[in-house]
């Protein structure tokens, strides 16, 4: 089977991706590699061999992207709720460098650098996205665990019952 990151879509529907933290529509939300900025998740497309938003049909777009809407809320929820200085959320689709359809969702926080704080956050220092204090790992399972309830009320609620 190989290592999971060499296929982060199979592996998410095979079940062997460990960042999944939930399942939803039409993507998988997921918790990020880093968490320099605690609370980093994406919408990861559940469709294997799509690269980008428009290889999808219109229906199954608007899927992904209320997928993207809830993994976003689910974010700002828990981020807001667990640090005062949150700020924002940075809703990204890029597939620059990964080629998979995927939506980065970035919780922005006051203390962040002055000089990187209204940036894009790709303007981080390189040592920033392999620092081992902030790579995923058992020390980020408070906020996993966070995540994946937000994730699961949103699921049920009313206001994210979608249908295309």
């Amino acid at each position: 089977m190989g290592d999971w990151r060499n296929d982060r879509v199979l592996s998410a529907v095979d079940g062997r991706n460990p960042t999944v933290i939930a399942e939803l529509g039409a993507a998988f939300a997921v918790i990020g590699d880093v968490q320099f900025l605690p609370g980093y998740a994406l919408a990861l497309t559940k469709t294997h061999g799509v690269d980008r938003l428009t290889d999808l049909p219109r229906g199954e777009r608007v899927r992904f992207l209320a997928d993207v809407d809830l993994v976003a809320t689910a974010v700002e929820a828990v981020c807001s709720a667990r640090d005062p200085q949150y700020r924002r959320i940075n809703v990204e689709i890029l597939g620059n460098t990964d080629h998979f359809l995927h939506a980065h969702v970035w919780p922005r926080y006051e203390w962040e650098p002055g000089d990187l704080v209204g940036m894009p956050v790709w303007a981080y220092p390189a040592e920033r996205w392999g620092d081992p204090g902030t790579l995923l790992g058992p020390h980020h399972d408070e906020l996993r665990s966070a995540l994946a309830v937000e994730v699961a009320r949103l699921q049920n609620s009313v206001e994210f019952r979608f249908n295309v």
